[in-house]
């Protein structure tokens, strides 16, 4: 038996008890591999249908990209579009509200933060996924705290945050003055008001301007999200997630000295918190380095991949 077919065995073998959950016993590497390819739908515990999109092989390392407010998995084209899809088992998806995702029209489906935590989870269940590095822009860090916060650190193998959102308390001491002015306009019932509001917020995401084609689909995807979603996340700013983020190991923080919606010390605050913990300081970027310099990002990131690859196959 060649390495290469050990490995599939071994992965095949480690991933049985997800996919027989989910109706594939018995199946081969193959099989499994097909079932688990292209998009899928997630369905959270609350009922939503959750869009998701793999890529890649399911026997290699796996990266989960969590998108940030009023986005989608699109944000991540650059990255699905690179060589991480043929390095890596890549997975994006749609948060509920978002994209193509479910939309509840309350602002209860968007108040808990272990609901947030628990679709989390359930597209690692859908995905397949062992134990993937979590990847998380803005909003999309604060939701791997969360998850962090109710289902520890023991289905990752490291953190990726990416000008997350690390906090979020009423005092909004970590936002620039102008996102802190920006924040309520996104959150007004007042149409005209808010469409202005998501055109800068936007724009302020970006140290150099998307192409009109790419920043009139963020746009587009921007204004499919209802006006609850933000509401809802509102209602739960108070949440503490430092002590999740200090217990959840291997860590790469990455932040845009550009960027205009949050002070550096939203990132550079992990230092403090978590002892393995590495921030890699984009001087040219903005809010969104995995736009502004996707090259450099992805350097990075398959390093710190790397770094934990091998740190466990010297134990």
């Amino acid at each position: 038996m060649t390495s290469g077919e050990q490995t599939r065995k071994n992965v095949a073998k480690a991933a049985a008890p997800i996919f027989n959950k989910r109706g594939y016993e018995g199946s081969s590497f193959n099989d499994l591999t097909e079932a688990m390819a292209g998009p899928l739908v997630a369905k959270t515990s609350d009922g939503l249908n959750l869009s998701v999109r793999t890529y890649g092989d399911v026997g290699k390392d796996e990266i989960l990209f969590i998108h940030g407010f009023g986005q989608s998995r699109l944000s991540w084209s650059k990255q699905t579009s690179s060589s991480l899809t043929e390095q890596y088992r890549v997975v994006t998806f749609d948060l509920r509200g978002h994209g193509n995702s479910d939309k509840p029209d309350h602002t209860g489906a968007y108040a808990s933060g272990e609901q947030w935590a628990d679709d989390l989870h359930t597209v690692m269940e859908t995905a397949g996924l062992r134990r993937p590095t979590l990847v998380g822009w803005s909003l999309g860090g604060f939701i791997i705290g969360l998850y962090l916060l109710k289902y520890g650190r023991e289905r990752t193998a490291g953190i990726n945050l990416v000008d997350a959102l690390t906090v979020f308390s009423p005092e909004l001491e970590f936002f620039t003055p102008a996102f802190g002015e920006l924040l309520p306009r996104l959150a007004s019932p007042d149409l005209l008001g808010r469409a202005a509001a998501t055109a800068e917020f936007l724009a302020s995401c970006f140290a150099t301007k998307p192409e009109a084609a790419a920043f009139e689909q963020m746009l587009i995807v921007a204004g499919m999200m209802p006006l609850v979603v933000t509401q809802g996340l509102l209602s739960i700013s108070g949440a503490t997630l430092d002590e999740a983020f200090a217990k959840s190991g291997p860590m790469l923080v990455t932040y845009g000295a550009k960027d205009l919606l949050f002070q550096p010390g939203m990132s550079t605050r992990m230092q403090a918190l978590n002892q393995e913990a590495q921030v890699s300081l984009y001087p040219e970027s903005g809010h969104a380095p995995f736009y502004d310099e996707p090259d450099r990002f992805k350097r990075e990131l398959a390093a710190f991949i790397s770094q934990r690859t091998s740190s466990v196959l010297k134990r």
